[in-house]
């Protein structure tokens, strides 16, 4: 027997499950700590996309439970459409098996590969089945199973299938327990606080070993979900082509207009011209030459960019705004979403926002948030396209020190949505260096860079504006005082002085005696509803009148009054405290107040 024959032997097919149970770090389990944040990632993303689906607004569970030393139990529950029986096992048990594959419209999973691989990753690690529970309606029965994955097959393997009673009257239930540590627990909190961000239509309840969190939604608005769109003959290859045309006996222009975006019965006779092939010709019966001749006339041609109104789902600026508010305490914050775009025929939008001050780190580089089709890109930041687009600007022309990166108490927020994300590899960590999505990703954040020079311009003049303040606040009550003892006469009232002076709002605040006394002066000509948020490391005892809430943070205590000010009027409170902190009042321009603490 020859050398070759005995190599011959040896060769053998393998399936896709096989393939990625020995190259499992290309799907995002290249260790336990990672493992337990992609398995978490992908559960959620599939209950998102369910419930978007189902025009619900979701509602999801997750649960993480260690059951010994070196395995964790992961649930996570939705109130979706659920799964119909037959599918279930499919869904979770079969690599590469999905319903978005085949779609060109925008969705968190695209390659039917994530639930399952970590279907795959439990069995690998602990050898035990992943049970999935699922009910479709109210008057239709629910099914639990326990599901693993004949490696050799790429199959499901249903190992228990029973009929059960649950609570909910349609959703998903899946279960799973694989090796892990909770070592990535400051990193998953993370996750799940920026998926709540991009995502403000979900609420997240959280039971994390012995502690619980609550992601609360900040929109009632369901999200309309993304419907498919057709191919753009742009962003068409060769062999998808030929697939297309495979058996389809339609006149040649016909096909054209039935099977690609934006091709109408004008665009494809002249298609079908430049390519000299008939309309009429059935579409089937082009040979090799004529394909290709005819791909190369679709693609020089100029057609209009596919829709995007239909087949993405962009945030918006004020849900981002409103979701980052909701997780972050920041002084300055703006967003923008830039016109749709196209990149090889698959259209995306980009959506920026930039958060300043308040409690971000005051050192290192900023934070830097990514996002594609709502979900957060965790690792691999070095690697990403947002990242290299967020050092390529010069931050320095914007009032921000830079090395590399930004420094400074900055966020940066950028959100890709695209029928087709360009991911550097399979666990879609990181966005591939796109031109035409790098360049919006730029011209976003250069127009809020010009937002946020505005913004330090101004407050560096309300500080000189708050000296002075400070000063006529200072000097003018005993400058009264003392002409007042010397002439001897009660103390005047020097608050028509002040007005004229000032012209604004003014708030001070001020310690007497161990209680500290806010008093807002109205000296506009505006009246309105303001809100006042007092920040301190006070509880704040004996508090009139008393806030509208109180919240405490890390030991810092957040008193918030919703205030209605005349022109001229004034309003005072008081509480127990020695008055370290700062305010901020919001519902008035900021230009028109000026803050002013003062010990007394």
């Amino acid at each position: 027997m020859t050398l070759a024959e005995d190599l011959a032997k040896q060769q053998r097919s393998i399936s896709v499950a096989e393939f990625f149970e020995k190259n499992k770090h290309l799907l995002g389990f290249d260790s336990p700590t990672r493992g337990i944040i992609t398995t978490i990632k992908e559960a959620i993303d599939n209950s998102l996309d369910a419930c978007e689906e189902a025009g619900v607004l979701p509602d999801i569970y997750l649960r993480i439970q260690r059951v010994d030393s070196e395995v964790m139990r992961i649930i996570v529950e939705d109130n979706g459409p659920g799964i119909i029986p037959d599918q279930v096992p499919y869904v979770f048990g079969k690599l590469l098996y999905g319903s978005r594959f085949h779609q060109i419209k925008q969705s968190r999973g695209q390659q039917g590969i994530g639930i399952s691989a970590a279907v795959l990753y439990a069995q690998l690690t602990t050898g035990k089945a992943s049970s999935v529970i699922s009910r479709t309606g109210a008057d239709r029965p629910c099914f639990r199973f326990d599901i693993q994955i004949n490696i050799e097959s790429n199959e499901p393997d249903v190992i228990a299938k029973e009929e059960i009673e649950w609570d909910r009257t349609h959703g998903t239930r899946v279960q799973i327990e694989f090796k892990s540590t909770m070592a990535a627990r400051k990193r998953l909190l993370e996750y799940l606080k920026y998926t709540s961000v991009v995502n403000p239509h979900a609420r997240i309840r959280v039971d994390l070993e012995d502690e619980s969190f609550v992601f609360e939604r900040v929109s009632d608005e369901v999200i309309e979900c993304p419907t498919p769109i057709k191919p753009h003959p742009h962003g068409i290859e060769l062999g998808q082509f030929k697939r297309m045309l495979a058996g389809n006996n339609s006149p040649l222009q016909t096909f054209l207009v039935e099977n690609f975006s934006r091709v109408g019965e004008k665009t494809a006779r002249e298609m079908c011209s430049v390519s000299g092939l008939s309309p009429d010709m059935p579409a089937g019966s082009l040979g090799p030459e004529e394909q290709r001749s005819l791909l190369v006339a679709m693609q020089e041609i100029k057609v209009p960019a596919p829709p995007t109104s239909q087949c993405l789902s962009p945030i918006g600026e004020d849900l981002i705004i409103r979701g980052l508010e909701k997780e972050f305490q920041i002084d300055f914050i703006k967003a923008r979403t830039r016109p749709s775009s196209v990149f090889a025929g698959h259209p995306f939008v980009v959506e920026a926002a930039i958060g300043y001050g308040g409690r971000l780190v005051p050192e290192g580089n900023a934070q830097i948030l990514r996002f594609a089709n709502r979900v957060p890109l965790v690792y691999q930041q070095g690697a990403c396209a947002i990242t290299g687009a967020v050092a390529g600007i010069n931050w320095k022309n914007y009032g921000i020190s830079q090395a590399g990166l930004p420094t400074g108490p900055l966020l940066i927020l950028v959100h890709v949505a695209s029928t087709n994300v360009p991911f550097t590899s399979e666990s879609k960590d990181a966005i591939a260096s796109i031109p035409e999505i790098e360049r919006e990703i730029t011209l976003a954040l250069q127009d809020l860079g010009r937002d946020l020079k505005k913004y330090l311009s101004r407050r560096d003049r309300n500080k000189l504006q708050e000296e002075r303040a400070r000063a006529v606040c200072a000097v003018i009550p005993e400058l009264a005082a003392k002409v007042a003892e010397i002439l001897d006469l009660p103390p005047p009232d020097i608050s028509s002085i002040e007005g004229r002076i000032m012209k604004r709002l003014v708030a001070r605040r001020r310690t007497e005696e161990n209680r500290t006394i806010i008093e807002v002066r109205n000296y506009t000509s505006v009246s309105g509803r303001i809100t006042l948020y007092d920040m301190s490391g006070d509880p704040g005892e004996n508090v009139d009148p008393p806030p509208a809430f109180v919240s405490e943070l890390d030991g810092e205590y957040t008193r918030v009054w919703q205030i209605d000010i005349e022109p001229g009027s004034v309003w005072t409170a008081s509480y127990l405290g020695a008055g370290n902190g700062s305010m901020e009042i919001r519902g008035i321009d900021e230009k028109n107040v000026v803050m002013v603490d003062m010990d007394v």
